[in-house]
This record gives structure tokens, C-alpha cells and sequence, in this order.
């Protein structure tokens, strides 16, 4: 049983891995900016900290009594760091700095980031999925800042001693997605083919990523990071490409609905392919992803409908 603290609890990746982590038995405390008096949470057997990550204050009165750190908290998103690079590194990576010194001096055991794998990357044209020997080359601004805060991990670990894990994410969906960021097309899509509103499309629609179900992500990061390793840094996905107009056929399909779409420009930071190779996880770990995309989006269409 450890203890750990979850950053960004109240968020998407986070809200699941408290769960997973209290039905492993662990003790969580969630760490995150709950906007109402009494938090309503699911997991009514975590301690709820109403914080800051912006303050250094919340930050040290958090990690009191932790061993495990899971870093899931992001001030920005792919499309706010695009118009606002500064902001991106004024708060996530100067803060990230600052959580990694506070967990340097208060011996944190280990720290596990969420990364990116969806656009740390780059253009990856090659057909066979791409492993963490892969030199990075992100071209967006939320990449690059991910890629630094995983190589200032890598310089608190070599001067300050600090274990890590770096988590490599691919495109996660599901249940209780927030759709409002821009985030997570498969959770887009089947709102909007919910209330009628016609799908928005980047491009021809032959856009290739892989996605895993958040339910599976969750379980695959609460079983593994007690683990001493002496790899740091894992890709975690299903391995398997789809195109945003096959999401769209299979959401059809699944719906019985018929999809209305509009084209619109590629970004030019947007990556047009990636699929990770998540064998170092799987089998270092044993740990593999359950549910293949069209249960998946199953779930969650029945999830998105058993909510109205």
C-alpha cells in the first residue's frame, strides 16, 4: 500500500487513475483546483487537497507524507500552448521544476509523468510503430514542453538522485472526457453525433492515431509504477492505427447514426501519423490494454447516453 498524491485529480487521465489506484489498495491523495466547497468525486475514499499547482505553498503542503508523485496536471493543451508558447513555459515547465526540487528534498520515491505520445514524436511516416529508441522531434509548442519537463526529470534524477517514470501516452478516450478543450476526437465526435452538431474534420480525414480506452490506461499506470525499472521512459498505446475517417465509419456503425461533416484546414504543427510500439511497457510490465476501439467507443456512447 503507498501513498500517493495525484496531480490533476479532477482531470481526465487523473479522475481514473485515483480510481484504479484505490481499488489496488493504495492510499491517494488528489491534488487540484475542485471549484466547488465539496468536491462531488466518485472515490469517496481519497483525500481531497484543494490547491494551486501555480503555488509553491499548495504544492509543499501536498506532498507532505507522500512517497509517489503522479504528475497528470497541465495548465495548458495542445491548442492553448500553440497560441500561447509563453504561457506554457511561465507555468508547466517552471512549475514542473519547482515540483521536482520540493520532491528532491522531501525524498519523494518516485516521480510518474504523463507525456505525450501522440506529438513528442513528429511526422513519423514510417508503417511500423514508433519506439522509445525514436529520437524525438516535436513541432508543437505543448510536445517541446513536454520533452523538457521529461529532461529535467532526467537532471533531478542525475544531480538530486529523484527516481522517475516518464509515460509516453497515446490518445486516450472514454467516460467523462471533457470535450470543451478540443481534446480526444473519439469523445468529440460521438457528443456532437449525440446532439446532431456536424463533425469537424482537419484535413481528408486520413489523419492515423492510436488510441486506448481510459479505464485500461489507468489500470496499466496503477499496476506498474511501484516497479523498480531501470528503463524511465515508456510508450503506452494500443500499438494499432486507425484514421479519423475510419473513428468516424466505426462511431456510425456503432450509432446506427450518419455523420455530418465539415473540412477544414490541416494545422501545420498537427502530426498526420503516429502509432507507438508499447512492447517495452507490455513486457516489462505484463501488464496490456483489454478493450479494442469499437468496445471502446461502445462503452462511451453508452456511458455519454446513460448520463442524459
Amino acid at each position: 500500500m503507498a501513498k500517493c498524491l495525484v496531480l490533476g485529480a479532477n482531470g481526465f487521465i487523473g479522475s481514473h487513475l485515483v480510481e484504479s489506484l484505490l481499488a489496488a489498495g493504495h492510499n491517494v491523495r488528489c491534488f487540484d483546483r475542485y471549484s466547488s466547497e465539496t468536491p462531488d468525486v466518485s472515490t469517496p475514499n481519497a483525500e481531497i487537497y484543494k490547491g494551486d499547482f501555480l503555488s509553491i505553498e499548495s504544492l509543499e503542503g501536498a506532498l507532505e507524507d507522500i512517497e509517489y508523485v503522479f504528475h497528470f496536471i497541465s495548465t495548458t493543451n495542445p491548442f492553448t500552448a500553440e497560441n500561447d508558447p509563453l504561457t506554457d513555459i511561465e507555468t508547466n515547465l517552471k512549475m514542473s521544476i519547482k515540483l521536482f526540487d520540493l520532491c528532491a528534498k522531501k525524498s519523494i520515491k518516485k516521480v510518474i509523468f504523463a507525456s505525450t505520445g501522440g506529438s513528442i514524436y513528429g511526422d513519423t511516416d514510417t508503417e511500423t510503430p514508433i519506439s522509445e529508441d525514436t529520437c524525438p522531434a516535436p513541432v508543437s509548442p505543448y510536445a517541446i514542453g513536454k520533452l523538457s519537463i521529461e529532461n529535467y526529470l532526467r537532471y533531478f534524477q542525475r544531480k538530486h538522485g529523484l527516481d522517475y517514470q516518464v509515460l509516453r501516452i497515446s490518445n486516450p478516450y472514454g467516460p467523462g472526457q471533457n470535450t470543451s478543450s478540443g481534446q480526444g476526437v473519439v469523445s468529440i465526435f460521438l457528443e456532437n453525433f449525440n446532439k446532431g452538431i456536424p463533425l469537424t474534420i482537419y484535413g481528408d480525414g486520413s489523419m492515423v492515431r492510436d488510441y486506448i480506452y481510459i479505464s485500461d490506461l489507468a489500470e496499466m499506470i496503477a499496476k506498474s509504477f511501484e516497479k523498480s525499472t531501470k528503463n524511465k521512459v515508456y510508450n503506452i498505446g494500443s500499438g494499432k492505427g486507425y484514421t479519423v475517417n475510419e473513428i468516424v465509419e466505426t462511431i456510425e456503425s456503432v450509432t446506427g447514426l450518419s455523420a455530418k461533416v465539415e473540412h477544414k484546414e490541416t494545422p501545420s504543427t498537427f502530426v498526420n501519423k503516429i502509432v507507438l510500439d508499447s512492447n517495452r511497457f507490455l513486457e516489462e510490465f505484463e501488464i496490456r490494454p483489454k478493450t479494442d476501439l469499437r468496445k471502446g467507443i461502445e462503452k462511451t456512447w453508452q456511458a455519454l447516453k446513460n448520463s442524459q
